[in-house]
């Protein structure tokens, strides 16, 4: 298959867990951190800024800030696109904020969105502990980084955007971006480190 024309990274909106490790340098302890009001109008910002673009897909990952995020950039976007969870995408698991909730929860939460592909336990939940959070392990992101390019040159939609995480992004892209920043992937070009 083609890969697509054009793909946009869409890093979330602030959480409650960037807002409040940002004034302490400490783990909130925000597992599956939710967005602020500030992130709220960040997103809404980007809705505005990404209306004229004609997606056909949006790729969130199931950490409830990039669903949120999602929803407010994409829900009333003029092209509809189709919202697809996936999970190879989700953030380097490092922090609270990182663990996700169980499958059956977020369909509770978010019935428009089709879930039922998802392990009902879909993130990093063993190996090395931070505190009481699983950390992990370098190689076993990296694989997944490298998965996800795969993923997507395999997809046949020619725009899509996908709503993700700062580490994620950076790995993928090579570019840090802030709060409900984006940046154009070019999968022709060499993976970031």
């Amino acid at each position: 298959m083609t890969s697509p024309t054009r793909i946009v990274c869409l890093r979330h909106g602030e959480s409650t867990f960037n807002a409040a490790h940002r004034a302490t340098g400490q783990d909130p302890g925000h597992r599956d951190a939710r967005l602020t009001e500030r992130g709220q109008g960040q997103a809404r910002a980007a809705r505005a800024r990404l209306a004229a673009i004609p997606f056909e897909l949006v790729v969130t990952s199931p950490l409830t800030r990039a669903i949120e995020t999602s929803a407010i950039v994409f829900g009333e976007h003029p092209a509809a696109p189709r919202v697809l969870v996936e999970v190879l995408h989700r953030e380097c698991q490092e922090s609270s904020c990182d663990v996700g909730r169980a499958a059956s929860e977020i369909a509770r939460e978010f019935p428009h969105l089709d879930v039922g592909h998802l392990p009902e336990i879909w993130w990093h939940a063993q190996d090395e502990m931070v505190g009481e959070y699983p950390v992990e392990p370098r190689h076993l992101f990296d694989r997944r980084v490298l998965e996800f390019r795969e993923w997507l040159r395999r997809r046949p939609e020619r725009t899509i955007a996908v709503v993700g995480h700062g580490t994620f992004f950076f790995h993928l892209t090579g570019i840090w971006l802030d709060n409900c920043e984006s940046v154009e992937l070019d999968l022709a070009a060499p993976a970031a480190a």
